[in-house]
């Protein structure tokens, strides 16, 4: 299962959304992800997932390499359609002791376990479309207004994409650690809560020292190469807008209209 995170890895591929500039597709990342808190209802979450699925296909990314980032989250998906389920207050209609199940209950655990869903697979699809370089240019780009307040603009998107790209390093680490650790008779599936709690102590220390050695390790390279911050740093490969990312804010702004009409006329 650990192996199992996407976030923050990258799928390599020729596809439309790969070639699109970074800040198209973080506004439009942002854009889905604020619209999946804006409506309530059956008709908007079909066309939240028609867009989703649009741009998979376009992506050419298999859709069940980004569904395995889901499997991390399956405790957390279950727990809060639970209580949804059984502590929406509602019409009735079954009940086993003090658990009441309403149709009210149903229709909410239902939505939030799709908003969470398609939040976790939209930020997923982006990562795995753009590298690390990429969304560090495109981050500071969006942000560079921030730079008149002085806002270490630069400094944040260097810090973010770092912590996207050690993302999957640690999983890794982690994988390699939880294997050794059985191998030495460690056991991480029986028990209670609180056990299962003090056995992942044999890995968190010896990862914890693995991260600390990592970043030292990407200090003394940063320095080695003379890297003094943003200020007076030219690009390689300056950002430029092309006819195809303007023609994907035009999408993005069809998906807002069209979402919003069908939520306006939507009888659910």
């Amino acid at each position: 299962m650990i192996r199992d995170i996407t976030i923050g890895q990258y799928y390599a591929s020729d596809s439309v959304i790969h070639r699109l500039d970074p800040r198209v597709k973080i506004m439009v990342t942002l854009v889905y992800i604020i619209s999946l808190f804006l409506f309530d209802d059956f008709m908007g979450y079909a066309v939240a997932v028609g867009f989703f699925f649009l741009a998979v296909v376009l992506s050419k990314v298999p859709f069940s390499y980004i569904v395995k980032g889901l499997k991390p989250i399956i405790f957390m998906l279950v727990f809060t359609g639970f209580l949804n389920l059984f502590w929406t207050p509602g019409k009735v209609f079954f009940s086993i002791g003090f658990l009441q199940l309403t149709y009210e209950g149903v229709k909410k655990a239902i939505f939030i376990s799709l908003r969470l869903i398609f939040l976790i697979l939209g930020s997923s699809l982006m990562t795995l479309t753009t590298t690390p370089n990429q969304l560090t240019d495109g981050i500071e780009k969006l942000l560079r207004p921030l730079n008149h307040i002085r806002v270490p603009v630069h400094e944040l998107a260097l810090m973010m994409s770092i912590a996207l790209r050690f993302i999957p390093i640690l999983v890794e680490e982690t994988d390699k650690i939880m294997k050794a650790q059985t191998a030495r008779g460690a056991d991480f599936e029986s028990g209670n809560v609180i056990q299962r709690i003090r056995n992942m102590l044999p890995i968190l220390v010896p990862l914890f020292v693995s991260a600390i050695r990592r970043a030292n390790e990407l200090a003394l390279a940063m320095d080695a190469r003379c890297y003094h911050g943003g200020k007076g740093r030219t690009k390689m490969h300056p950002l430029q807008y092309k006819k195809r990312d303007l023609a994907a804010y035009g999408v993005c702004v069809c998906y807002v209209v069209l979402l919003t009409v069908v939520v306006k006329i939507s009888p659910f």
